[in-house]
Order: C-alpha cells, then structure tokens, then sequence
C-alpha cells in the first residue's frame, strides 16, 4: 500500500512540474513579442522616459510617402500600442513666419488655406466642404451688402422679428409627433408665477432587456420599466447636439437600483450634467436649503418605512403642555401605472416647484448659467399617454438681444495687433456665429491675463458664417471692433469643426513666430500661466502633442454618435487628445497645412480624432513627444485644472474671480 502510495504521489509531482514547465514556456514567448508594448504604455501613463528607444517598429512610410505633393491621403494602418507616448517636449525648429504673411484684417474672411478639392469622387465630408464653401461664398458677399439702416441691431440674435408672444399655450394628445414625443414651443420664455401643466396616464410596465445585468449574471437580463421624462429645455448650443436641459424631472414608477419609486431631478448643458436631486420618499433635512419655503423632496408612503407611535403617557404629557402632535398626512408615491395625473411645474422666484394633483412633492432651485427666459421649450416622453399640456401665465415680450445688450464695447477688451516679435503660445479658439455672450465671457476673463495683455500669448476666435444675414452682420461688426475674430468664408455646420482646426494650424504659421499652437473651444476657460509652465516642464528634444490622451479609443458603431465603416474603416482611433484643449508644436501644425493645401489630408468629421490621425502620420516619420495630463478636463472641471469645459459665461466669470482670489477652484453650479 505504502509503495503505490509513493507511486501515485510521485506521478502527481511529475504532472505538476511539467504543467509548471509548460506555463513558464509561454509565458516566455508571450513576453518575447509584447513586452515593449507594456513598456510603451506604461512609459505613457507615467511620464518616464527611461523606457524611450526600447523596441521602437520600424516605420514603413518613407520619406516619399509624407511627400508634401503626394496627391493620395495616407491612410492611418498602425495598431496605437506601436505609438510610444513620451512625456517630453520637442525642440523646435526655427521660428520664421511663413511666406508671404498674410496679415488679414479681422473683417475678411481668412482665405488662403482654402481650397475645394477638384477631380475625382468625393466622400460625403468632402461634398458637404465644398457645399459649405459655396454657400459660404454666397453668405459673404450678403454681408457685403447688407444694410444696417434698414436692419436694426435690436434684431434678436436667436431668431424671428421681435413680436408679442401668447400669454398661454394648450396642446393635446393629437400633436404628438411621431417619435411619440409631445413638444411646446415658448418663444418668450418662462417668467415668476409661470406655470405648465400636463394631464397624462403612466402605462403599465413593460420589460427591458440590460445588458449589463445579463453580463452581471443578475438574472436573464430583464427588468420592469415604468418612466417618463419631463423637460423644460433652451435652444440649442450647437448643431448636432442635444438642447440643453434646464430642469429635467424623471418619475421612475418602478424604480432603479434603490428598487424603490424615484423621483429625479436634474439640468443638463452641453452634455454635461450636474448633480441630481433624488426624491424617494424621504424628506429633505433640516439643514437642507429650502426653495422659496419648500422642501426639495417631500415625505411620501414607503413599505420599509415604519411610523413610531407615542405612548399615551408621552401624548398625555405633550397635550398637558401644550404641544400636542400634530396629525401627519401620509401621502404614496404620487405616480401610479394607469392612473390618471395633473402635473404642474411653477416658476417661482428662488426655483421650480413641482405639483402633482394640488399636492407638493419637490422643488429645484435655479441654476446659474440658465435664466427663466431660456426655457424656450417643454417636453414630454416615455412611458406615459399624455392628454394635454397647458402653459399659462407666459412672459408677452422677450427682452431684445442685441449687441449693446450682449457685447460691452469697452476699449479694455479690445484686442491688440498680431506681434511681430516672437511669442510663447497661440490659442485658436473654435466658436459659433451667434456666440456673442461666450466670446464676450471669454475677453473679460483669460483673454485679460498678463500674457496676453504682454502679447507673449496671443489668442483669436475663428467663426464660419450663420445662414442668417443679420447675424453675420452683427459678427463682422464685432469683429471690426475687438479685432479678434478670424471669419472662415464657408457655412457654419457641426460636423465641419475640422475645417476650424485646419485654419487655427495654418493661421499660426503663417501669421505669428510662435513654437507651439493651442486649440480651444469657446466654453473652455484656460489657465494660461499652468498651461505655459506645463509646456516648460518637459524637455525640448521633439514635436509636442499634449492633452488629455485617449488610448485605444473603439468608433461607436450605432446611436446617435455612430461612425460608419466607410467613414473610419479601422478597429480603434489613434491616440488622439480631447478636442476642448489641446497643444500642438510649429512642425506639426506645419505638416497638417501642407498636406491640406496639396490636398492629400484625410478629413474625419471628429475634429480631435482627426488631430490625433494627423499627428501619428507625422510621428511616422519624426518622433512625437505625447504628454498627458488628466487636468486638460474633457467634463466639466477639477480641482487645479489647466483647461476646464462646458462652461457657460457665468462660470466663466466665476473661475476668473476665484483666480483672482489665487484660488483654482471649480464653479460647479449645475
């Protein structure tokens, strides 16, 4: 017995060292072929350059390949982790403005990095460029002529003539739109004591499958669903996006992951939301801000509630001294499947309130950056049958905007001319034509810092043209002023941002003597002084790329944000920065024009994707410094950051406030 217990043991011993033997084997092989890759990544996110010449691939474009004159575009073939990202900055070469320069003046459109493809089939970016350049063409030349006597500024910016509005509006079941969504258009806005009412019937629940529950093994995937979403919403910022959200109320009548029924309240700008009210049942503390007198959530019926009775000792006691308890209504959840509803939303003077069959259940305070005169629109969709909508107690006039009211024509925030002198940074900042309040925002804040104010920093807006006349005209009006708007002669649209970008590049070029180029939107707040000490920071050997860098980034095949095939054919994006705020140096914004110009530059209607392709297609054939950092914030802000996003004008001017207190904090009012 002993000795077949020895036997068995000793094959058991021998089984277990060769799978040991076999593990380590392929481990080995494994290593051999993709441990640079490791390194690569991890010399990305930690910024040390001892990793830098490790197994570098050997690039298979050649010089001929990135010949300026090569007339077919480059396609981008290269697996991202074969991109060593490096935490170091480029030595530059020598800053000599391009020639000719071409110093236009503000009021004509910047021209000579234009040119329509000609020849050959164009995809449907090209098509939409060159209907653009036409259209924009067209839209010049009204300006030109355009009359300012027989065209008031007091025109709104926004829209229409102004004209009374109703005091009321109604709407029923039978102009819902075909999305199943019923829609109120307020063209003046909301004022105090505004009110909108919907009658309605949530449906009854219905199963949804979630992905993420099935992946989780939570049961097969299923869950009852039961909600509906109420919005007062603002026009919208850019074509393309969602509108903002100035009050977004959400019933879950079956609840969500608290699994009880949910009341949220929320607003929404840019895609950027901000911090939720949940109701659910509990009442709002006593430490808890109140709005104009109510609670932000008020009590209702819960099943894990339990109400504690008093003795009749401790009754007795309260009545002997006066203070008997006073009877407490308990009220369900105001929401029931099949069950009719009247929900009013009141505008009163510190938020909104939200009522549900003359009974109180929440309240929302305002929320800076958003006015009660932006909620231009309701609407109404989900799971739930609406009968009708009735708005009552609306505004008749909204106030008239026009530049007086929008731009300060002030000489403190007028621009100064282009430096012939070298300077550190250019920042081109990328802004829609009606824009007026963000630019505004922008010259009162960081476009005062003393780098620009020293003209070492020089920073410009670069606008296409509004289908709209009047607008146009007021654009050029304000750009002979403050002189810092570049116009770009083509018509505006969401997906032609790339375009921007392309005359951000070449108008640095050839217009300053500057080592390094930023790009910026016009709700992006920069610290000016961090972000030149950022660039200081790393050594001078190679051109820059710095940002906040994605890596290995998938196309969304399908919703709202999907990317054809056809239109990026490969697996993942390059690495490419996130497009409120990023840096480039000289060559390679040299690069990006010449290639454009001998009209051999990939287009990609994501303009910060299309930054990051350019760049790993020059870093074939140079080495390009990547640097990361977290706080060129793609959301929102954070604490210390060097760009924040989504901004509105508001936050703009608190940020520059808090500057001035030395203080890099963020204004999170939504």
């Amino acid at each position: 017995m002993r000795g077949r217990s020895t036997e068995s043991s000793g094959t058991r011993r021998w089984r277990l060292s060769h799978a040991l033997l076999a593990i380590a084997l392929i481990y080995l092989v494994f290593i051999s072929f993709k441990f640079h890759h490791f390194l690569e990544i991890a010399n990305a996110l930690s910024g040390d350059d001892s990793f830098s010449g490790l197994d570098r691939p050997v690039n298979d474009l050649t010089s001929h390949h990135l010949h300026l004159g090569h007339t077919t575009p480059v396609l981008v073939h290269h697996d991202t982790f074969h991109r060593k990202l490096e935490d170091s900055r480029n030595l530059p070469p020598a800053l000599q403005k391009e020639q000719p320069s071409l110093r236009f003046a503000p009021i004509k459109p910047f021209r000579r990095w234009f040119g329509r493809k000609s020849g050959g089939n164009l995809t449907q970016l090209e098509a939409m460029v060159d209907e653009a350049w036409t259209l924009g063409q067209k839209a010049w030349d009204d300006v030109e002529s355009y009359d300012p006597v027989n065209n008031k500024d007091e025109l709104p910016v926004t829209g229409g003539k102004p004209e009374s509005c109703p005091s009321s509006q109604a709407k029923s079941s039978a102009e819902m739109s075909s999305d199943g969504e019923l829609r109120l258009f307020l063209p003046c806005g909301l004022t105090a004591g505004s009110s909108i009412t919907v009658v309605g019937k949530p449906q009854e629940a219905h199963e949804e499958y979630v992905s993420q529950l099935a992946r989780m093994r939570h049961g097969n995937g299923t869950v009852w669903v039961s909600q509906f979403m109420v919005e007062l919403q603002g026009l919208r910022v850019v074509d393309g996006e969602d509108p903002p959200k100035i009050l977004h109320l959400n019933p879950r009548l079956t609840g969500d992951w608290s699994k009880r029924p949910i009341l949220e309240l929320n607003s929404c700008y840019r895609m950027q939301w901000g911090t939720a009210i949940r109701c659910d049942g509990l009442p709002s503390g006593d430490d808890d801000d109140t709005v104009d007198g109510f609670r932000k959530c008020e009590k209702w019926a819960r099943s894990d509630m339990i109400d504690t009775k008093e003795s009749k000792t401790t009754s007795w006691l309260r009545r002997f001294i006066g203070r008997a308890k006073k009877p407490e209504m308990t009220w369900s959840f105001p929401f029931v499947e099949g069950r009719l509803f009247v929900l009013t939303i009141q505008a009163g003077v510190e938020g909104y309130h939200i009522f549900v069959g003359g009974r109180h259940v929440a309240s929302f305070p305002y929320r800076p950056g958003f006015t009660l005169e932006d909620a231009t629109g309701f609407a109404i969709k989900g799971d739930v049958d609406v009968h009708s909508v009735y708005a009552t107690s609306l505004p008749t006039s909204h106030p008239s905007i026009s530049l007086d009211r929008v731009l300060e024509m002030s000489e403190n925030w007028k621009s100064r001319p282009l430096p012939e002198s070298p300077i550190d940074l250019f920042i081109g900042i990328i802004s829609a034509s009606n824009h007026f309040a963000e630019r505004m925002a922008i010259r009162k804040t960081w476009m005062q810092s003393s780098q620009i104010k020293s003209s070492i920093v020089v920073a410009r807006f670069f606008v296409a043209l509004n289908p709209r006349k009047e607008v146009n005209a007021m654009l050029k009006k304000e750009a002979e002023y403050f002189g810092d708007i570049v116009i770009l002669p083509f018509m505006d649209h969401y997906e032609l941002v790339v375009l921007k970008t392309i005359a951000i590049c070449n108008y640095g070029v050839h217009n300053l003597t500057t080592p390094y180029i930023m790009k910026g939107d016009d709700d992006t707040f920069i610290r000016i002084d961090v972000v030149l000490k950022e660039i200081k920071r790393i050594s001078q050997k190679r051109p820059l790329y710095m940002g906040n860098l994605n890596l290995l980034h998938r196309p969304l095949r399908s919703g709202k944000w999907a990317v054809s095939y056809e239109e990026w054919p490969e697996y993942v994006y390059p690495p490419y920065a996130n497009g409120p705020g990023y840096i480039i140096s000289r060559d390679i914004a040299r690069f990006i024009g010449s290639l454009y110009a001998n009209q051999s530059l990939r287009l990609f209607k994501m303009e910060d994707v299309s930054m990051g392709m350019w760049v790993e297609q020059f870093n074939a054939s140079i080495p390009v410094q990547y640097s990361h950092s977290w706080k060129f914030c793609q959301y929102g802000c954070m604490l210390n950051y060097y760009t924040a996003h989504y901004q509105s004008p508001r936050q703009m001017l608190c940020l520059w406030d808090k500057l001035a207190g030395g203080r890099a904090q963020c204004c999170n009012f939504r």
